[in-house]
């Protein structure tokens, strides 16, 4: 008896379901919201800079009720893409040339996948930006109000540091529950 083996060719990842991203092709790429939810609740926000794990599905979920009805479908999908390209903080992005490409490559893909384009809307980019004051306060303790939120409110939301099982369950539920098929 033989059996199949996938040999992995060009820059891709396995992915929990055992698809394959494929970061020059992700379009072609078989993921699926299984992937997305898994890498989602077991990456830290802030490079886990944050004084208890804090995942990128617990900020989405959160952003997801933060928004205006119509845009929580595409709030709680906002940073699906670093499922596969990982939560790179900002000043890291600047100093990697390719980055910016390979971001843009894979939010086109996997926002393409459930029926999001790009530009994200001006209702996620801004609870984006009140999520991030409430973090800095709650999950960073930070002292500093960074110039991009310094005259925002910060977002009225309680951080839950849910642990990466209970966050991949509950992105998966508000996924159904905003119309997703699981």
């Amino acid at each position: 008896m033989t059996s199949k083996v996938k040999h992995i060719v060009g820059p891709t990842i396995l992915c929990r379901t055992g698809a394959y991203f494929d970061f020059e092709d992700p379009e072609s790429s078989d993921f699926t919201i299984e992937d997305i939810a898994h890498g989602l609740s077991n990456i830290c926000r802030f490079t886990g800079q944050c004084r208890n794990f804090y995942s990128v599905a617990e900020h989405s979920i959160h952003a997801s009720y933060i928004v205006p009805p119509e845009f929580a479908f595409e709030a709680l999908m906002h940073d699906a893409p670093e499922a596969f390209i990982g939560d790179i903080s900002k000043p890291l992005k600047g100093l990697l040339p390719d980055y910016k490409r390979i971001e843009d490559m894979a939010e086109r893909a996997v926002l393409g996948r459930f029926g999001l384009s790009l530009p994200m809307s001006q209702a996620v980019k801004d609870a984006d930006l009140k999520m991030l004051k409430a973090e800095q306060a709650q999950a960073m303790r930070n002292a500093d109000i960074w110039p991009a939120v310094q005259a925002l409110d910060a977002a009225d939301v309680i951080l839950k540091f849910w642990h990466p099982i209970e966050a991949k369950g509950r992105f998966l539920s508000r996924f159904k529950e905003l119309g997703g098929e699981v």
